[in-house]
């Protein structure tokens, strides 16, 4: 009964199945499904959407399905629930004929789950259809006076993660108050961010010379967008010269690296480097101006992921694995250090489809305590004199500028380094809607990056 089901259905729903019984990233496991079956280039396209989409707004269509069902999901087999979740996608968000979505899920149920499941299917899915998108929308919202609570059933978040991402926005300079338009991108696909290493890439000639459909991203001097299409096709991208890597990521890098000239024999160290995006865009600054990079990470397979991802640059670069807290023992100086600490990734959350659901609010306090254990560390690390900078992709409060508050009373002689100036040259441009007191929060719908916060720290002699 498989074969009637479309190729890019069988590799969606193995997605869903991988994230959901092995806690897969549907990121690291869509690409080696799609290698590995390689299906036509519209069956992959279709795959993607449908696997991606579906895991964002998993939360919203589960209560519409509930609803549809007439039983909590508990009563709903977890693969059947899948296939259920997908059917969803289509009829609510895509443009699949109302047949054609039911009739793929119902045969999809048949080879899961057996006949019974099949018209289950069936009968749920023909309920979902019944309503569009904003009809639904009414129904979950009917009656809810909370309005993080509406905004989170209206734009498939946790309602937490509403919550925090309204308290990051009140935090801005400008007061925030546009929490609406920042849900609404965090539920889109988003293009494919590439950098061009300083030095070994020229991202106008690869816009110029890729034939596919590239645009400069209009905040990163280094950065190109991609709508559509295999990065990997690009030459330059599968040589390493150009890496995928968001435009934010991009910005928090440069701007430790362009913040002040670079004295040849400068010390660098990437305390948390995996993957190693910005530990490669780090060594190409570096080989330009005669300094020196370290770059550190805990585990040995994401070491081994930053040691690849500095291959392309000329130099020797050394990745070293382990506890990035063990360099509190002042033992070896920095000139520049980068702590792009591990976060709840919330400020990335329309490329990391099934994060938001993976994150609970007892989360935040222990990764803040990491976070500020991880900043002492890069503190006794850095050279009198030396620069900081403090990064998450997350603009969490409590994982930003409490994290920076806090250690400047821990720190005497730590002084935080007004940011938006350098990020605004960078840019070429001033960036007031970016300005978080002395730190730089991007965000997805006002500057086309994920949320990245970037607080620059110097350390007197």
């Amino acid at each position: 009964m498989s074969g009637q089901v479309s190729p890019a259905r069988r590799i969606a729903l193995d997605v869903l199945t991988g994230v959901r019984e092995r806690d897969a990233y549907a990121n690291l496991l869509l690409p080696t499904l799609l290698a590995r079956q390689r299906p036509s280039r519209e069956d992959a396209a279709f795959a993607t959407e449908l696997a991606y989409g579906t895991l964002r707004l998993a939360g919203r269509y589960d209560a519409i399905i509930a609803r549809a069902a007439g039983r909590p999901l508990e009563r709903i087999d977890p693969p059947v629930l899948d296939v259920l979740r997908l059917g969803a996608h289509q009829l609510l968000a895509l443009r699949t004929a109302r047949h054609a979505a039911v009739h793929q899920a119902v045969e999809q149920a048949r080879a899961t789950a057996g006949r019974g499941a099949a018209g289950f299917a069936n009968a749920v899915l023909r309920r979902v259809g019944e309503r569009t998108a904003e009809e639904w929308t009414a129904v979950l919202t009917a009656g809810v006076a909370d309005r993080f609570e509406r905004a989170a059933l209206a734009s498939g978040h946790p309602a937490w993660v509403v919550r925090e991402l309204d308290a990051a926005l009140a935090s801005m300079a400008d007061g925030g108050g546009d929490l609406d338009p920042l849900l609404e991108v965090d539920d889109a696909a988003p293009p494919v961010g590439l950098a061009a290493l300083p030095g070994l890439a020229d991202r106008d000639d690869l816009v110029d010379d890729a034939g596919l459909p590239l645009r400069p991203h209009r905040l990163s001097p280094i950065g190109v967008e991609l709508d559509g299409g295999d990065p990997g096709r690009i030459a330059a991208v599968a040589s390493g010269v150009v890496r995928v890597q968001d435009p934010g990521s991009q910005l928090a890098a440069l701007a430790l690296v362009r913040a002040r000239p670079i004295r040849p024999g400068e010390r660098w160290l990437d305390l948390c480097a995996g993957p190693g995006g910005k530990a490669a865009l780090l060594a190409a600054e570096a080989h330009l101006g005669g300094a020196h990079v370290v770059a550190n990470e805990i585990t040995p397979a994401r070491a081994r992921l930053v040691g690849r991802a500095l291959v392309a640059v000329p130099g020797d670069h050394p990745v070293e694995t382990g506890d990035g807290r063990r360099f509190a023992d002042g033992t070896r100086r920095f000139d520049r250090v980068l702590l792009d600490a591990p976060c709840t990734g919330l400020g990335a959350l329309r490329r990391r489809p099934e994060a938001r659901w993976r994150k609970r609010p007892e989360d935040v306090p222990a990764l803040a305590a990491l976070q500020g254990e991880l900043l002492d560390a890069a503190v006794a690390a850095l050279e009198p004199g030396g620069l900081l900078a403090y990064v998450t992709c997350s603009p969490v409060v409590a994982e930003t500028t409490d994290v920076v508050a806090a250690a400047l009373q821990r720190h005497a002689r730590l002084r935080p380094v007004a940011t938006a100036p350098v990020v605004d040259r960078i840019a070429d441009r001033r960036l007031r809607d970016a300005e978080r007191g002395t730190a730089v929060q991007l965000w997805p719908h006002r500057h086309g990056t994920d949320a990245m916060f970037v607080q620059l720290l110097a350390l007197e002699p």
